[in-house]
């Protein structure tokens, strides 16, 4: 089994004797309960990987780390952002786990206009927060040294301008002429990468597909079932992680 991951600043996994407190060296030594001579894996999330041997427990939450191998772990091509719509209750944090498992990149909220949930003022922020936190966790319980960026919300001119500027926009639609896994790839291996875009329960509006087709996106129908908003994100980007060649 590939050791555990546990995050830390940057600047905390300097030097050859590594440091982990707080939270996270609470979370190892209390509820992992790491003891000394494991191996741990310390990261950044910004693609550095530390493979440390633990030399010391210090009392319930701090651990002392000896580091065994440092590595930066390239950022994976072509990029893949999904753009979620806002799925009811929690839903929506189903959803991040779900896509951080799978490997996506960034996930970026919309609220739809036939989104039954919208973000508003302070449960906005405490809801994005949520979807920032299940990033971060599923980021650590699947190995991961990068985690992806959950962004703020964005609207409809905003989730535009992202497929305006990507290599590949991709809206699934029950009624694409194409299949997700026949669709033409781009060939760069830098730039914007693919923004794909799962809709709300209630269906994307004819407004908003007209303005995703006026920014070049692609309608692409995933299978023959239609999905939940919640699960149709991980099962278009397992379809993208295979053809890439990114699994």
């Amino acid at each position: 089994m590939t050791p555990p991951v546990f995050l830390a600043d940057t600047a905390a996994l300097a030097g050859d004797r590594i440091r982990l407190a707080g939270p996270e060296g609470r979370h190892a030594v209390a509820v992992r309960r790491i003891q000394a001579g494991e191996t741990v894996d310390l990261s950044d999330g910004l693609g550095l990987r530390v493979r440390c041997e633990v030399a010391e427990v210090v009392g319930r939450d701090t651990l002392v780390c000896r580091v065994v191998q440092r590595r930066s772990e390239p950022e994976p091509r072509p990029r893949i952002t999904v753009v979620q719509a806002l799925p009811k209750r929690d839903r929506g944090e189903l959803a991040v786990e779900m896509m951080t498992e799978a490997g996506v990149d960034a996930v970026v909220p919309w609220a739809a206009e036939r989104c039954v949930t919208q973000w508003r003022g302070e449960r906005g922020a405490k809801a994005l927060a949520k979807w920032r936190a299940s990033a971060r966790e599923a980021a650590k319980q699947a190995r991961r040294a990068r985690m992806p960026e959950v962004a703020e919300p964005a609207d409809r001119k905003g989730v535009a301008a992202l497929l305006a500027g990507s290599d590949l926009a991709v809206v699934l639609h029950e009624e694409g002429a194409r299949r997700l896994s026949e669709l033409p790839l781009p060939e760069a291996a830098d730039g914007a990468g693919i923004v794909l875009v799962v809709g709300p329960e209630g269906g994307i509006s004819d407004a908003e597909l007209a303005a995703f087709d006026d920014a070049g996106a692609v309608r692409s129908l995933l299978g023959p079932s239609v999905l939940r908003t919640s699960t149709a994100g991980v099962a278009a980007l397992s379809v993208l992680q295979a053809r890439t060649g990114r699994w």
